[in-house]
């Protein structure tokens, strides 16, 4: 995946894309034979301890790597199995979500070890770091960053394989004395837990797969990707979903593709200070904020209404969702680049040679995308494959091994759930479905309005039952349908006019029309503040300042425990100014369009005041979509910011919601 792609995946996940194995003899000489575990800081739950491993399992390079590891006690007996936790990546470290593997897997931890481990190159496990990365401004192109890293790396870089941490997983088995292990993979991480089950089939307890990466998998075009968007578009719309703003999401999205072919799109967005600026959006832009659904509800839903807003010419909506998805991302402080692309470029079996020089492996890889069929990539081409795939860097890796053979070692049909959201992208349930076929009991569990890293996103709680039954030797139901959460319902479509608006009922003309446009900018206002919230985790904020743009003009901002706007517009020739507190408030109603006035928010969440010399009495909730959930503002917000963010998501919920 390109830089933009993946830096987005790393800052929005819980886990992000993916990602020849030795006997355990020659492991359990070189492991040391007793993991000696001490207490793990101020915690009271977890110990920490060590394992070395060998750099090669092969034995054939010497040297030796020391994985850091943590140690969660069965409350129940001595535990003779454990759980492995496996976090996402490659690149990811394991160990900071310790916690919340222990918190997901519950019940079943009771009567085994949990161990959490950051793989080898990462976080405490001796991880590689390359100047290139701490220099890119050094480098005329990402290639030849890439090339560089590889470089520096040198010769050991062909040792951070998936088949490298599946020998030191054995490894930690064999010095934990423990006869059988319960692999938890989510994403990448289930690609690594269906190798050792490959690998080492006689220790598997049994199997957690989650967002599943096959054995031979990721595609290096993403063509599951591609396949699965106009799926996920439609059922989106099921149960009247998108009645009012798209009757064919997949055909909108097709012409915006087709209008970008020719050139971007351009948008004017407005900043924090009311100051409009234009933005390009890309088809490849578009790829990447269809990725980023995967973890947002509300940018998925605001998704479907920019792109058909687009579709009949206004493209505002989707330049500011851009904007606002882009200023959220960070990559986090603790993701290793030098083993993402370690893993990656060794590992995947890129569509060119690898003795080519660099351009030629580019023309090979874009001649193999060009000859894919339209029907697997549309509405995407190509060249979108290419921009999403990491062949741009790969292609630059100083390669010295061959590529990888096709692994068709069987899986072992052991107690095994297969956990797939119905909505992701990344690893669409297409690749379940393989996996599933490969082991007969396997049970698979397609989780409906849920995308990528199911047991920590799904709304409700039919995985985590699955996985209780499953290790209770119950039947494993399936997930009962039911119409899609608020917060999956795409708001209206902007107006671009007050005259196309209804009047709110019992108030007619101009004035009916600016209180309708009056709920409907509180309602985006709300929108744009969740979008921020969720940029507040990865802040050390204590207090947040926070402005955002409305989408035709002016700005809404919080600080000091009020929202204060500034000529505020989501509908054109209609502004909002004034403050708002939790107990009450003024907005002044103005603009071209609008019938002026002034409207107080009393302590029961309805305005009361004036417009055009009438009085008025009004709840806006009862006139707008959905206005901010809690699960896109407040629920899954995490990080130094994290505290305060959810705080003023509460103060939003309640002001918005009364």
């Amino acid at each position: 995946m390109q830089p933009w792609g993946r830096k987005l995946a790393a800052a929005l996940l819980t886990a992000c894309m993916w990602i020849g194995v030795l006997g355990g003899s020659q492991l359990a000489a070189s492991a040391q034979a007793q993991i000696a575990f001490t207490p793990c800081g101020e915690s009271n739950e977890f110990a920490c301890g060590h394992v070395t491993v060998p750099l090669d399992p092969s034995g054939a390079t010497p040297g030796t790597i020391t994985l850091a590891l943590q140690r969660h006690r069965a409350s129940v007996g001595e535990a003779r199995s454990a759980i492995i936790a496996l976090a996402g990546g490659p690149g990811q470290p394991a160990l900071p979500f310790a916690e919340q593997f222990a918190e997901l897997l519950g019940p079943i931890a009771a009567t085994r070890d949990l161990i959490v481990f950051d793989q080898r190159g990462i976080g405490l496990s001796a991880p590689l770091s390359c100047h290139a990365f701490e220099r890119p401004d050094l480098y005329h192109s990402y290639g030849a960053l890439i090339e560089a890293c590889g470089d520096q790396l040198g010769p050991d870089r062909a040792f951070y394989t998936t088949a490298d941490t599946v020998a030191d997983i054995e490894a930690i088995r064999q010095a934990g004395g423990y006869e059988k292990l319960v692999l938890y993979g989510t994403s990448y991480g289930t690609k690594v837990a269906e190798e050792y089950a490959q690998e080492y089939p006689e220790h598997v307890e049994a199997l957690i797969l989650d967002s599943v990466v096959p054995p031979n998998g990721p595609d290096t075009l993403e063509q599951s990707t591609f396949a699965a968007v106009p799926r996920v578009l439609s059922q989106m719309c099921a149960y009247r979903a998108c009645a009012g703003v798209t009757a064919d999401p997949v055909a909108d999205l097709a012409r915006v593709v087709r209008e970008m072919a020719r050139a971007p799109l351009r948008g004017h967005v407005f900043n924090g200070e009311g100051k409009a600026h234009t933005v390009s959006v890309t088809s490849n832009d578009l790829v990447g904020l269809l990725l980023a659904g995967d973890f947002s509800t509300l940018l998925r839903a605001e998704f479907l209404t920019s792109i058909s807003a687009a579709a009949r010419g206004d493209n505002a909506p989707l330049a500011r969702l851009l904007e606002a998805a882009e200023s959220g991302e960070s990559e986090a402080e603790d993701f290793d680049n030098p083993l993402y692309y370690a893993t990656t470029c060794e590992e995947q079996d890129f569509p060119f040679n690898r003795a080519s020089s660099p351009s030629v492996r580019l023309a090979e890889a874009k001649a193999a995308a060009k000859a894919l069929p339209a029907s697997v990539l549309g509405p995407f081409t190509a060249a979108n494959a290419l921009a999403l795939s990491d062949i741009s860097g790969c292609a630059y890796w100083p390669y010295t091994t061959p590529a990888p053979a096709l692994d068709d070692a069987p899986l072992p049909n052991v107690p095994t759930l297969i956990l797939s959201g119905a909505d992701d992208l990344r690893t669409p349930t297409a690749n379940a479905r393989e996996v599933a076929a490969e082991i007969p009991d396997a049970h698979l569990l397609v989780v409906p309005y849920t995308g990528h890293s199911v047991l920590s996103d799904e709304p409700t709680a039919c995985a985590r039952e699955a996985m209780l039954a499953l290790f209770a030797a119950k039947s494993v139901k399936p997930c009962s349908a039911a119409p899609p959460p608020e917060s999956l319902r795409p708001p209206p479509l902007p107006p671009l006019r007050l005259s196309s608006l209804s009047p709110v009922s019992g108030y007619g003309g101009r004035p009916g029309r600016t209180l309708r446009a009056f709920a409907l900018t509180l309602a985006d206002f709300g929108r744009q503040f969740a979008f921020k919230l969720a940029g507040v985790a990865s802040s050390e904020l204590t207090l947040p300042t926070l402005r955002v743009g409305g989408l035709r003009g002016g700005w809404a901002e919080y600080a000091n425990g009020a929202f204060s706007f500034d000529d505020y517009s989501y509908v054109p020739g209609v502004t909002l100014s004034g403050t708002l507190r939790l107990e009450t408030g003024d907005l002044q109603i103005a603009g071209a369009s609008a019938a002026h006035g002034t409207l107080r928010r009393n302590p029961h969440g309805q305005y009361v005041g004036r417009l055009a010399g009438r009085n008025i009495q009004f709840d806006p909730t009862t006139a707008s979509a959905a206005i901010v959930e809690d699960d896109a503002a407040a629920s899954s917000i995490s990080g130094p910011g994290g505290a305060a963010a959810r705080e003023l998501a509460g103060v939003l919920e309640r002001l918005l919601r009364p």
